[in-house]
């Protein structure tokens, strides 16, 4: 009887519709566990499972004969996507979609980055995948496969189909509103997440882009114009610098580890000049490229992909093209290939009148993707002494790159002793790659002064994005950040980069408790180089002058989330479930964000996307 049991549930389990439900069952976990930790493990088979026997019903029906293959084949296509959804989770802590795609390109010049965030475990996701490519190798499986090719009850596969599609479509309706896309996903299950945002797309509401005035943004940001700004023109007439340091965080300025100073350059900056200790990243999928995006244009970046990729070949309002107006020359300046990123298109959409790429500081000294930061600044500097015997005044933007994740610089480039607890850590790697990026920029520093650039000119420096997602950090990688800011390191800290604006003689020591973010700068350095924005469409503020602020985020954090003067909140699948992050580790209260400022949050992202997709295209 025993043996009979038994042959008849081995009979079950080999029909290939039962098999590779548990095989799918398997990795939805797996990827509950890396992005839904805190979900139900009954939810997300409740959730997950219908809308894969949606397509093997439909295997079922259309190609009875070649099933096995065609299992296989399916299961290969969920496999990568729900390995797409966890690799893309670690980095970027949000759910990957089909607009993802466009940044595949891109995956070669930063595959140190991707192959950093692969656990082992991650690839345990196609073992059964490689197992059976193997397997279709021996005669005997093969021949197998084909007794499997046999029609199941047409009844029970329709009820099936039936109900699970219903299942589906209900799992996606009643989580059709919500506006976090982790939150939908974990809802919807991932697959009909993924269905769902191809077909959303072609529902999206389209703002009247005639809404996006200056009087619309300040009702919406609760800002005034001030009669008679502090700062207004004490730098005018004077060059303008913008130093853009890859992956740097706040966290690290006035930050010491056993005695050592991790950036001592910046610290005495920072000490001696204007200091933004809350000032907030706000890029997107496009990273690097979008913060370039953000500061001199002023806008957000898009609700899908890359700024320089969906916006680089329109005509953009910017900051290279109103100084140029003021009669300075601009030019912009990174070690990386130039089609990197699209930043060809970007460059000439924001009008800048030079790129130095590659091709200009060539091959020596290479720290990933290009030239060290030391060669960047020192072949910088003396371009920007030749610009400015023209006699014009000059903005140029200065990318740097040695301290780009994965942050495994060179030996020839470590000048920070790394206590041994730290040691083969991805927060060690930080902090000794940050360590050399502030070590090269006191190089730059130096030679600004020693050419005479220094006291003609404003220098704003800040942090492209974070280094260190909370989604890729290990437990005891989590333990060292806490040890570092003596709490929790939660998102107020990742989000956090730095802001430091140096104008010789026309600055003050001065630190600025105010929220500020990327979007910001662009306002801040005209009041200071006295140009007026009043009739130019931006969504930030003047930081020297305006102490309230409410900045929408975007990728790094779901939709519908904000920093204002409290700290950064997080919807759940509405405003009412969402949860306070408040700054320095405080208690959280309901108080500390309002629906209001959500609501204001989400228009002021839905004006910029109308404003600026309603732009000319450039020549």
């Amino acid at each position: 009887m025993y043996r009979a049991y038994a042959s008849k549930v081995g009979g079950w389990l080999a029909k290939p519709f039962i098999f590779f439900t548990i095989i799918m069952a398997a990795k939805i976990l797996l990827a509950r566990y890396v992005v839904f930790d805190s979900s139900s493990v009954w939810l997300q088979l409740f959730t997950g499972i219908p809308s894969v026997w949606v397509l093997f019903c439909l295997i079922e029906w259309l190609a009875p004969k070649r099933k096995l293959g065609v299992y296989v084949a399916v299961n290969l296509v969920l496999t990568s996507i729900f390995f797409a959804v966890i690799m893309y989770y670690k980095y970027f802590g949000v759910i990957v979609t089909y607009h993802a795609l466009q940044q595949v390109g891109q995956v070669t010049e930063v595959k140190g980055s991707v192959f950093s965030l692969l656990h082992p475990y991650f690839l345990f996701i196609y073992t059964d995948i490689v197992a059976f490519l193997l397997l279709f190798m021996n005669r005997r499986f093969r021949k197998w496969g084909k007794s499997r090719a046999v029609r199941e009850s047409n009844v029970l596969i329709s009820a099936i189909f039936f109900l699970s599609a219903a299942i589906s479509v209900m799992n996606v309706w009643i989580h059709r509103d919500s506006i976090n896309e982790l939150k939908q996903a974990e809802n919807m299950g991932i697959i009909n997440y993924e269905v769902y945002a191809i077909l959303s797309s072609f529902t999206e509401k389209v703002e009247d882009p005639s809404n996006a005035t200056p009087e619309a943004i300040a009702k919406l940001k609760g800002t005034s114009e001030q009669a008679a700004p502090l700062y207004w023109g004490k730098a005018q007439g004077r060059n303008l610098i913008v130093l853009q340091v890859e992956a740097m965080q706040n966290f690290l300025l006035n930050r010491t580890i056993d005695g050592q100073e991790i950036t001592p350059v910046m610290n005495e900056l920072a000490k001696n000049h204007f200091y933004f200790p809350r000032f907030y990243q706000q890029v997107g999928q496009g990273n690097t490229s979008d913060a370039e995006f953000v500061v001199n244009t002023s806008f957000y970046v898009p609700q899908h992909g890359a700024a320089s990729q969906d916006y680089g070949n329109l005509a953009l309002p910017s900051m290279p093209k109103e100084l140029a107006a003021h009669g300075y020359q601009t030019a912009t300046f990174h070690t990386n290939d130039v089609q990197f990123w699209n930043r060809k298109q970007l460059y000439a959409a924001l009008g800048f009148d030079k790129y130095y790429d590659a091709k200009f500081f060539g091959d020596e000294d290479v720290v990933f993707f290009g030239a060290s930061d030391e060669v960047l600044y020192d072949k910088t500097a003396d371009e920007l002494l030749k610009m400015s015997q023209s006699g014009k005044p000059f903005y140029s933007q200065v990318i740097t790159m040695s301290s780009h994740h994965p942050f495994d610089i060179p030996e020839r480039k470590i000048r920070f002793k790394l206590p041994e607890r730290y040691e083969g850590t991805l927060v060690g790697d930080y902090i000794e790659s940050q360590n050399y990026a502030d070590y090269a920029l006191g190089l730059f520093i130096d030679k600004l002064k020693k050419n005479g650039l220094w006291d003609k000119s404003v220098i704003v420096i800040y942090g492209d994005h974070m280094g260190l997602p909370i989604y890729s950090l290990s437990d005891h990688e989590k333990s060292l950040m806490e040890e570092l800011y003596g709490r929790e390191y939660k998102f107020p800290e990742m989000m956090n980069i730095p802001l430091t604006i140096m104008a010789p003689g026309a600055d003050e020591p001065k630190v600025f408790p105010q929220t500020g973010g990327q979007v910001d700068i662009f306002p801040t350095v005209a009041n200071l180089l006295g140009v007026s924005l009043k009739d130019h469409i931006h969504f930030g503020q003047d930081l020297l002058n305006q102490t309230s602020n409410l900045l929408p985020q975007r990728y790094y954090l779901p939709s519908g989330s904000f920093v204002n003067d409290k700290g950064i909140f997080v919807p759940g699948l509405q405003y009412v479930d969402g949860a306070n992050f408040p700054f320095d580790g405080a208690k959280a209260a309901k108080s500390d964000s309002t629906e209001d400022e959500y609501n204001r949050a989400l228009e002021l992202l839905r004006l910029s996307d109308s404003y600026v997709q309603s732009l000319p295209k450039h020549d």
